[in-house]
């Protein structure tokens, strides 16, 4: 959360001349309410499993640009499809940047608590080794400079022949 995948997944699009999806954007789309009503009515797992059916169908989708909900790691079988279907870059960001960066935004149903660092240190502890294990190249966005964090993804997009 707050990592910047979205707004760097726009600006790569852009670059390559790729379409960009942002999967929480699709499942939106798709079910015609907002993440925080499907988590109200249909709890995490509601929200997961209509994720899965997003991820599943997004990376079968050749030469795209996809930014991902930040728990999508949580789905064993979103590890595999994300790995084996795409080159994934892990958008490393510390707590404190993440917390700093999501403060105010009130769409984020995980972060709707009395503590929410305490609720970043959690998932970044639960989530971190997962991405490590699905991803092909972690890149760091603490410095949000949103340039250079493109330069490094670019880079390794180039490394794997995909750029």
């Amino acid at each position: 959360m707050g990592a910047g995948k979205s707004t760097l997944g726009r600006h790569l699009s852009q670059i390559l001349e790729r379409p960009f999806y942002d999967s929480d954007r699709v499942i939106e789309e798709k079910t015609g309410a907002d993440i925080p009503w499907i988590f109200d009515v249909e709890g995490e797992s509601g929200f997961r499993r209509r994720e899965h059916e997003a991820i599943d169908e997004l990376t079968s989708m050749p030469g795209i640009v996809l930014a991902t909900g930040g728990g999508v790691v949580t789905t064993p079988e979103n590890l595999a499809l994300m790995h084996d279907r795409g080159c994934v870059v892990y958008l490393w960001t510390p707590v404190e940047v993440q917390l700093a960066r999501t403060r105010n935004d009130r769409n984020r149903p995980l972060l709707q608590t009395a503590d929410p660092q305490a609720k970043l240190e959690a998932l970044f502890a639960e989530r971190d080794p997962l991405y490590r294990k699905v991803a092909h190249h972690v890149v760091s966005t603490a410095s949000g400079n949103l340039k250079k964090v493109a330069d490094d993804v670019l880079a390794c997009l180039v490394s794997r022949g995909q750029g």
